[in-house]
C-alpha cells in the first residue's frame, strides 16, 4: 500500500513551491510583528578548556542586525526573581523565533548555536541561548513534509537572562557595549604630574615602543589628570615608565603601580585579594612556626 504520489504532501527530497510560499509568509510576519535584535555570535567558540568542559574566556566581537518574534508576549517566563541565601538571582527567561533563511542569510554560521547572545533593545538587557529548538509545535513541525535540507522554517531560541562573567563583549555599539563596561574589575595607576594630552574613555593605553610591541595594554575605564588612570582588560605587567594613549597620544609617568597592576589579566578580582591579604596582616602572626600546635 502507497500514498497517491500526485497528492503526497510530504515530499523527502525536494523542496515545493507550497513550502517556499509559507517560508516567504512566516518572514513577512516576522518583520511585520516582529521586532529588530542583535545577535552576537562568540568568536572564541573553538577555544575550550577540555579539562572543565568549557570556554577559558568566552568573547564577543561581532553583532548582525536580525528580526525575531517574541513568542511570550506576556511576560517572562523561568523562575523569574530568585532569591536565595546567595543573594537575588534574576532567572528572566525568554523565547524567541527567527527564521531559519533570514538567520543564514544575515549571519555567517548555518544555525544559532547555544552560548551565543541576543541583545534586545526593547528590553535593554543581554540573553544568552541556552537551547535551539527546531522540532516543536512552535517551529510549524515540518508543514508541507520535511523537504530537502529538513524544511524547517523557523529556530525556536530559548534564552535566559545573561549572567556576565568578565567576558570580552567589543562590539562597536555602545548601548551594547556599555552593558558591561562597568562590571569589568578595574586597575588604578597613580600618575606623576607633567604629563602631556588626555586620555579617551576606552581608547588603548600601552608601555613599550609600540603597540605591536608593548609590554603591557589595557583600556581607559577614567582619566583624572596629574592624579589617576583607572583601567580595565589588563594584558601584561604595567611597571614604571610611560603610559601611552593609542588614539590621543596622551603620554603620563607612572608614579605609583598598585599590586592590582601586576597581573597578566583583569578577569580576577585582584582589588579582593589585596584586601584580604591587608586584613589577614593584623590577623595572623606569620611569624609563627606552627601557629595551630605547641610552640
Amino acid at each position: 500500500m502507497a500514498t497517491n504520489f500526485y497528492f503526497n504532501p510530504f515530499p523527502t527530497s525536494q523542496i515545493t513551491p507550497e513550502q517556499l510560499l509559507v517560508e516567504d509568509l512566516v518572514i513577512e510576519a516576522m518583520q511585520m510583528y516582529g521586532m529588530d535584535v542583535f545577535y552576537l555570535p562568540r568568536s572564541s567558540r573553538d577555544s575550550v578548556d577540555f579539562l572543565f568542559g568549557e570556554d577559558t574566556l568566552k568573547q564577543y566581537n561581532t553583532v548582525f542586525p536580525l528580526e525575531m518574534y517574541m513568542e511570550n508576549v506576556t511576560g517572562m517566563e523561568g523562575e523569574q526573581d530568585f532569591i536565595s541565601k546567595f543573594g537575588l538571582e534574576i532567572r528572566d527567561e525568554m523565547t524567541l523565533l527567527v527564521s531559519r533563511r533570514r538567520f543564514v542569510a544575515t549571519v555567517p554560521q548555518t544555525r544559532p548555536n547555544e552560548g551565543d547572545l541576543i541583545y534586545v533593545p526593547l528590553l535593554k538587557n543581554l540573553f544568552e541561548i541556552t537551547f535551539v529548538e527546531h522540532e516543536n509545535q512552535q517551529t510549524m513541525f515540518y508543514t508541507l513534509g520535511r523537504g530537502r535540507g529538513g524544511n524547517v522554517y523557523v529556530y525556536a531560541l530559548k534564552l535566559k537572562q545573561y549572567v556576565f562573567s568578565n567576558e570580552i563583549i567589543s562590539t562597536g555599539i555602545a548601548e551594547i557595549d556599555d552593558q558591561v563596561r562597568n562590571y569589568y574589575p578595574r586597575t588604578k595607576i597613580s600618575l606623576a604630574a607633567g604629563g602631556t594630552g588626555k586620555y579617551i574613555n576606552d581608547e588603548i593605553v600601552y608601555q613599550g615602543a609600540n603597540l605591536a610591541y608593548a609590554n603591557a595594554q589595557a583600556i581607559v575605564y577614567d582619566f583624572v589628570p596629574n592624579t589617576h588612570l583607572d583601567i580595565i582588560l589588563v594584558q601584561g605587567t604595567f611597571a614604571s615608565g610611560n603610559v601611552i594613549g593609542n588614539t590621543s597620544n596622551a603620554i603620563w609617568s607612572v608614579n605609583v603601580v598598585d599590586d592590582t597592576a601586576y597581573m597578566n589579566t583583569a578577569f580576577e578580582d585582584i582589588q579582593d585579594n589585596a584586601r584580604i591579604e591587608s586584613e589577614s596582616d593584623s590577623i595572623i602572626d606569620f611569624s609563627e612556626v606552627n601557629p595551630f600546635g605547641e610552640p
